[in-house]
């Protein structure tokens, strides 16, 4: 049961190709963004579609492979944990950000 707490798994598209940043004794981070889409009925009966975007980082081998396989429209899977970290700006003012780190990535679509 240990393995439910704090997991996520998204499948949807990049919206953006991966960005990778060093830090650190040769450990790199890479971020990306991932659309997941949701339809659904309006009360007319209208189907509807519902975006919603998700800030994804991944470390080790796992960014690894999205900084080399995967793009812009891509549509893959992940495994991960939520986090949410805070940090200060230049001007004194604190800014929040919640990101999916993903311990898994997998390819779909057709290739």
């Amino acid at each position: 049961m240990t393995t439910l707490r704090n997991s996520v798994q998204l499948i949807g598209r990049l919206g953006m190709n991966p960005e990778t940043s060093n830090y650190g004794d040769n450990k790199s981070r890479v971020k990306f963004s991932l659309a997941t889409n949701e339809f659904y009925k309006d009360k007319d009966g209208e189907r509807q579609e519902e975006t919603q975007w998700h800030n994804v980082v991944a470390y080790g081998k796992t960014g690894e492979i999205a900084e080399k396989y995967v793009k812009k429209g891509d549509e893959i899977a992940i495994a991960g944990k939520i986090t949410y970290r805070s940090w200060e700006d230049k001007d004194g003012k604190t800014n929040y950000i919640t990101e999916v780190v993903a311990n898994e990535i997998q390819m779909l679509g057709k290739k």
